[in-house]
């Protein structure tokens, strides 16, 4: 497919209907050919063995025993964006290189797709990971960002990171992550899978699988994205019911090509709060 069909013609849109913001989650594995000459330069270790050596020496340093690699060593195997219109409405979902996920080509159609429509970035933890993954992504592999670069790389008017906004922008540590803040709100957060689980679906050929969960995270984005613009003032309670509406209708369209929603709709609770 040609990057042109990958996003919709963005110009032409009216105020209207125009995407302002688009929803980005990714699922990433390390590089082992990178980790062997990076860190056990002259071992002659395979990828495999410098990941596993690697992730060993992560455990025993890490303060919760966690083996996940730094994002320097880390490659994307699936990118998930959701158009969002000005007006919050979800207009269209997809998984950058489906079905192939390859990495080159996923980072190349993301960067055209920030390009083309020049909207806000929305993430949760993107300054921490995702946006650090997919830059490196763009200077490995030669791929220009560059309307991101000269107009929005800032913190504060730049991108939304929805857990440094929760966080008061890192002052306190946000305990349960996306997980918690989407049940909250009574979405399926985490369901059969974990980001823990990512390398060992990845060396087991499971990359449609990858991607679905990586979507059923940017999905739990969205919502949570709704409810802060409640915060704002930009919505309230009855425009985001209706909002949430619509998006349940959407993914109700949806789930013939990604059937991976139909179980997402079907972990869909009513929380009730204290």
């Amino acid at each position: 497919m040609a990057l042109a069909d990958t996003f919709t013609r963005a110009a032409s849109q009216d105020a209207t209907t125009r995407t302002a913001f688009l929803v980005v989650d990714t699922e990433s594995v390390p590089d082992g050919r990178l980790i062997s000459a990076v860190k056990y330069p002259g071992e002659n270790l395979s990828p495999e063995d410098a990941i596993e050596r690697a992730r060993v020496e992560a455990r025993e340093t890490s303060w919760n025993g966690s083996d996940f690699l730094p994002v320097s060593f880390q490659v994307p195997v699936g990118v998930c964006v959701l158009r969002v219109g000005a007006d919050f409405t979800l207009q269209n979902l997809k998984c950058l290189d489906a079905p192939h996920f390859r990495p080159r080509e996923i980072v190349n159609q993301f960067w055209f797709g920030v390009s083309c429509y020049k909207a806000k970035l929305v993430t949760f933890n993107g300054r921490g990971f995702d946006m650090p993954l997919l830059e490196l992504a763009a200077f490995r592999y030669g791929i220009s960002a560059r309307d991101y670069y000269q107009n929005s790389r800032n913190r504060f008017n730049g991108p939304i990171d929805l857990m440094d906004w929760l966080t008061n922008f890192g002052a306190c540590r946000l305990a349960g992550g996306l997980d918690l803040m989407a049940k909250m709100l009574g979405k399926p957060g985490k369901m059969e899978v974990s980001g823990d689980q990512v390398y060992q679906m990845y060396l087991d050929g499971k990359l449609q699988q990858i991607n679905d969960y990586c979507l059923c995270d940017t999905l739990d984005t969205y919502f949570v994205f709704l409810r802060t613009r409640i915060l704002t003032g930009d919505l309230n309670l009855e425009q985001e019911a209706e909002l949430i509406s619509k998006a349940k209708e959407l993914l109700r369209a949806k789930t013939s090509e990604f059937p991976v929603l139909r179980h997402y709709l079907d972990n869909w609770t009513d929380f009730e709060s204290m």
